[in-house]
């Protein structure tokens, strides 16, 4: 069976991947994951993520922001940096951005604050969003709904909210990524019961490797790194919930990470 699926938020410039990283896109495309967007959390990762996707032509692809937990830092030099990075045609959306108010590593206004600019950014140069919230919902949605009808696109990444949340999410024009999170039984339930709600034109994929590794792995690393190869995985969790076939949402999820991102095929199978 050929699959090819899309992995839209892979932190593959992370440490953990230093010593194996060709290994790890290697085994990723065997499994069926053909292409990946490295995902950028500050300036240097997102500096990291472009040269890394520009390594990879056929396969990789990247995006450019601040993370929340690095709001504090964001100035305005570090917004000419992203700027000048989304020019590049192999960085295709500006994040991750969004806000963080579980953790408040960086102070809630500078979180607001370079939330804001980015999504200025975004507009100034038509790439689409790749967005974090976390137990800031109102203040998230409060911030997006003044930008979205401007904005090209974007998607809630790593959602693990309730019907309620994606339903908002879902009106302000947002695409929904799903992780491994909808693995967990103990956790995941609220997402487990928003899956099978989402449109066939909004779902995404994706790992976030290496974390949220898919707590119901038969066979799990030791190490506990999780790795864009197991896309698959949460292919198939998510197909179940749904009620449809693995083929179909691999076709559909695709398509719509294509669509958004602007991604070029993939080379041809051997």
């Amino acid at each position: 069976m050929n699959v090819d699926l899309i992995d839209i938020g892979a932190n593959l410039t992370h440490e953990s991947f230093a010593a194996d990283l060709a290994g790890v896109i290697a085994g990723a495309a065997a499994a069926g994951v053909t292409r990946q967007v490295v995902t950028g959390a500050d300036v240097p990762s997102s500096r990291a993520a472009a040269a890394l996707a520009a390594r990879h032509p056929a396969a990789l692809w990247s995006t450019a922001g601040v993370h929340p937990h690095h709001a504090a830092s964001f100035d305005l030099l570090c917004r000419d940096t992203l700027t000048a990075l989304l020019r590049e045609p192999r960085v295709v959306a500006v994040g991750e951005c969004g806000l963080d108010y579980f953790r408040d590593l960086s102070p809630r206004p500078a979180q607001r604050s370079a939330f804001t600019a980015q999504l200025e950014i975004a507009v100034g140069t038509g790439k689409p969003v790749f967005l974090h919230q976390r137990d800031a919902h109102a203040d998230f949605v409060a911030i997006l709904r003044d930008f979205s009808p401007r904005l090209s696109g974007g998607v809630a990444h790593c959602f693990t909210g309730n019907v309620s949340q994606l339903e908002e999410y879902l009106a302000l024009g947002l695409h929904i990524g799903i992780t491994g999170w909808v693995c967990d039984e103990r956790r995941g339930l609220d997402l487990r019961e928003a899956v099978p709600r989402i449109p066939g034109d909004r779902l995404m994929l994706e790992t976030d490797a290496p974390y949220l590794l898919p707590r119901d792995l038969e066979t799990a690393p030791k190490s506990r790194r999780n790795e864009p190869k197991y896309l698959v995985h949460v292919a198939r969790t998510v197909a179940a919930l749904r009620q449809e076939s693995f083929e179909s949402l691999a076709a559909s999820t695709t398509r719509n990470a294509v669509e958004l991102f602007r991604l070029a095929d993939p080379p041809p199978k051997r």
